[in-house]
């Protein structure tokens, strides 16, 4: 007797699941907490609950490490294999990385500093107290 699903129930997966057969996520735990951190939208609706089904034609924007990725699922997938099958399971219509990267970074504040740059020097502390005394 064979353990394999009939092919009609294949045909659409959980949202936390498909996100780890993927290879977009780590772990199954990782897509959970990117769903219901209100950071993912499956065909324009927003989605925070990693029980929901994504099945092939869905579109799937999900917002990760500050960038906007926009996927096409194109199949469901049986287990967490290599790259390359992995890959096969969506289209990637994000927005290409040289337009990116030539539109212009937007200006930061004189106050901003750079996580991890360490404490201030006295000239940046002047600065710093320069602008919040302009605002």
């Amino acid at each position: 007797m064979s353990k394999t699903l009939p092919e009609t129930a294949r045909q659409s997966q959980r949202l936390d699941k498909w996100l780890w057969h993927a290879r977009i996520t780590k772990t199954r735990t990782l897509a959970t907490r990117l769903i219901t951190s209100g950071k993912a939208r499956v065909n324009r609706a927003r989605v925070n609950k990693p029980s929901r089904s994504v099945s092939a034609g869905d579109a799937i924007t999900l917002i990760i490490h500050g960038r906007v990725r926009v996927l096409k699922v194109l199949a469901c997938g049986q287990r967490r294999g290599p790259a390359a099958e992995a890959h096969a399971l969506y289209q990637d219509k994000s927005p290409a990385r040289e337009q990116r990267e030539s539109s212009p970074a937007p200006p930061l504040a004189p106050g901003h500093r750079e996580q991890g740059a360490g404490r201030p020097t006295k000239r940046d502390r002047r600065r710093i107290e320069r602008w919040l005394s302009e605002v």
